[in-house]
């Protein structure tokens, strides 16, 4: 008895130290979700007009080309999928890596898709399956600054404006809230149907729309980007937290249940050491 007490006890502490992590994990968590929040909603505004300038420009003849604008023959498409480095954030990674996967099975082998990958989860998840990287981050900080991803985001704009491949998808978390994080695959390119959501503004151009276009479009497929790492941050934070907080909760559970488990047979050896005391005085008389 004593020694199946001794194990209890001991679990009852490692689950204790657990707890212990798990807050403090959810707590991090929790701190760096308001800043990670407040970058991704301030981002989204930015997004939107410069999506509607471009919009604008793209809409106002049908003489203004551009390689981005056009739609063409899909042979090859690529994908830019968004991770985290770290794991412990819920199904933040799994329902990431599982939207991409369905769309990959639609490809009948490596010669139809390019993988560009952000983080080192979704890396990894890509080497163990043999799929080829075509270019990747990672170790990016928690507030990341769009220099830390200009490289790869320019590699993957530049890659469909040479005809490396006819389609960029961007994969990643799209945030809600804390509890909410929507899995989103984006058609990123071409951008043939690009149309405003906001308001229409009518602007002047210099030198010509035709020359502002020309540097508007890459930048706004890269802030595109810039703003999807900032909605993967908020959500990793929002998914670690919640994931923390009932890991928490469920080693509050398991302490609990262990420590009634603990007080019975702590009880039922007392009994029985006052049993055989009794007993040893009876026969004594």
């Amino acid at each position: 008895m004593a020694k199946g007490m001794r194990e209890i006890k001991r679990q009852i502490k490692s689950k204790q130290n657990t707890k212990q992590i798990t807050k403090a994990m959810e707590m991090v968590a929790a701190a760096k979700l308001r800043r990670s929040q407040d970058a991704a909603l301030a981002a989204r505004p930015y997004t939107e007009k410069i999506r509607e300038v471009v919009a604008s420009i793209a809409s106002s003849g049908g003489s203004i080309k551009h390689p981005m604008l056009e739609t063409r023959e899909v042979k090859r498409t690529a994908y830019l999928v968004i991770t985290s480095d770290r794991g412990l954030a819920g199904g933040y990674n799994v329902n990431v890596l599982r939207k991409v996967s369905t769309a990959l099975r639609e490809h009948k082998s490596a010669n139809e898709y390019s993988i560009f990958v952000i983080g080192r989860k979704g890396r990894d998840f890509f080497n163990r399956r043999g799929i080829p990287i075509a270019e990747e981050v990672t170790g990016l900080s928690d507030s990341p600054s769009f220099s830390d991803i200009k490289s790869i985001a320019a590699a993957a704009v530049q890659g469909f404006e040479a005809g490396k491949y006819d389609e960029l998808y961007i994969v990643y978390n799209q945030f809600h809230n804390a509890i909410t994080q929507t899995p989103v695959l984006k058609k990123l390119l071409p951008l043939a149907d690009l149309e405003s959501t906001g308001s229409k503004t009518s602007y002047e151009y210099e030198p010509t729309p035709e020359d502002v276009l020309n540097v508007l479009l890459p930048k706004y497929a890269e802030t595109v980007i810039y703003s999807a790492i900032l909605e993967g941050k908020a959500s990793e934070f929002g998914a670690r937290m919640t994931a923390m907080g009932n890991a928490t909760k469920n080693a509050t559970k398991m302490i609990a249940g262990l420590t009634l488990t603990y007080n019975r047979a702590r009880q039922a050896a007392i009994t029985q050491e006052i049993a055989e005391i009794v007993g040893g005085a009876n026969a004594q008389q």
